[in-house]
């Protein structure tokens, strides 16, 4: 059995709610000391990604996928990039298809079973001439993409992609979708809703095949996935796009030595999104449920600023 129930996770005890674990990290921390480069790769579909370098001279190199509406400037990306760094690793921090501050060049925008264009970055990153290794890190719809992408087996997965590390993962997106729809999940779903709202906005004025289909009107994921992404990339509706993007049924099939860290009260996160029966027939996934937590949050205070994710992610790497 490769579920760990005994986590090193504590959280400080005037941050043991499960919002404040959640939202604490976007507000109020900064991550100084990692020193990005900037550079634009092609896609096959006509569009473009960019991505973000942070190299201390390593052969070894993470690559980071960032959450729902996130961006290589996160803190939680920032954090993870220092903590990696520190260790001798080089860093590849991608943004997806239009959160680099630029509207993607297709209709087609990110979505939660992209893997497409994780594939073209992994490929990219082992193409450079020093590399001996690459690590997959990913957040909450990154987290999914780097599973999906590892067990699906559209992609060969390369020999030099050695483990992976993903953290607060809604790997069964129906259940994720509908827990983010709950009351106390308002105010988040408020937030990515007009971060969304503000992206269709943006293609519209230089897409013509995007509409608005009275977005103002739209309350849910699954409202915003019926009107936009499913139509936009080839799913019947949001129950169809869901069942093919959920990365759980995918779990089963991977390789790589991954760690999977989810909080028991994370509020995004529904109890079908914890594979637990999966964890325990592959012997190469490694299940950590800490008590504690929130939502891509796990702080910690300490001398070296890093939270124990970061710290977690490390260790699991270098082990």
């Amino acid at each position: 059995m490769l579920v760990i129930t005994e986590s090193t996770y504590s959280a400080p005890p005037f941050l043991s709610n499960w919002h404040v674990q959640t939202i604490f990290p976007g507000l109020f921390r900064r991550v100084s000391g990692v020193s990005y480069q900037r550079e634009r790769i092609r896609t096959v579909d006509g569009d473009f990604l960019d991505l973000d370098w942070a190299k201390v001279g390593s052969g070894r190199t993470a690559i980071l996928s960032h959450g729902l509406e996130g961006s290589s400037d996160r803190s939680y990306i920032l954090g993870m990039a220092r903590a990696l760094n520190r260790a001798d690793w080089d860093v590849l921090a991608w943004n997806f298809r239009g959160c680099s501050g630029e509207p993607n060049a297709t209709v087609a925008f990110y979505h939660r079973g992209a893997t497409h264009d994780l594939h073209a970055v992994a490929s990219h990153g082992m193409s450079q001439k020093d590399c001996t290794g690459i690590a997959l890190v990913g957040f909450s719809l990154g987290g999914n993409l780097t599973l999906k992408y590892l067990g699906e087996k559209v992609y060969e997965v390369s020999s030099l992609i050695k483990k992976a590390v993903v953290f607060s993962v809604p790997c069964d997106l129906a259940s994720g979708s509908i827990q983010m729809a709950m009351p106390f999940n308002r105010i988040y779903m408020i937030r990515f809703l007009r971060s969304l709202r503000r992206k269709i906005k943006a293609m519209m004025v230089v897409m013509p095949g995007i509409h608005d289909k009275g977005y103002g009107r739209i309350k849910t994921f699954k409202e915003f996935d019926d009107c936009y992404t499913a139509p936009l990339h080839g799913f019947k509706n949001a129950e169809e796009y869901w069942r093919k993007a959920s990365s759980r049924q995918f779990i089963d099939n991977i390789s790589v030595p991954t760690l999977l860290v989810s909080a028991k009260n994370d509020p995004f996160l529904a109890p079908p999104c914890y594979p637990i029966e999966e964890a325990k027939r592959n012997p190469q996934l490694f299940l950590e449920i800490p008590g504690s937590g929130g939502h891509v949050g796990f702080i910690s205070f300490n001398h070296s600023g890093e939270y124990w994710s970061e710290s977690r992610a490390v260790s699991f790497l270098e082990d």
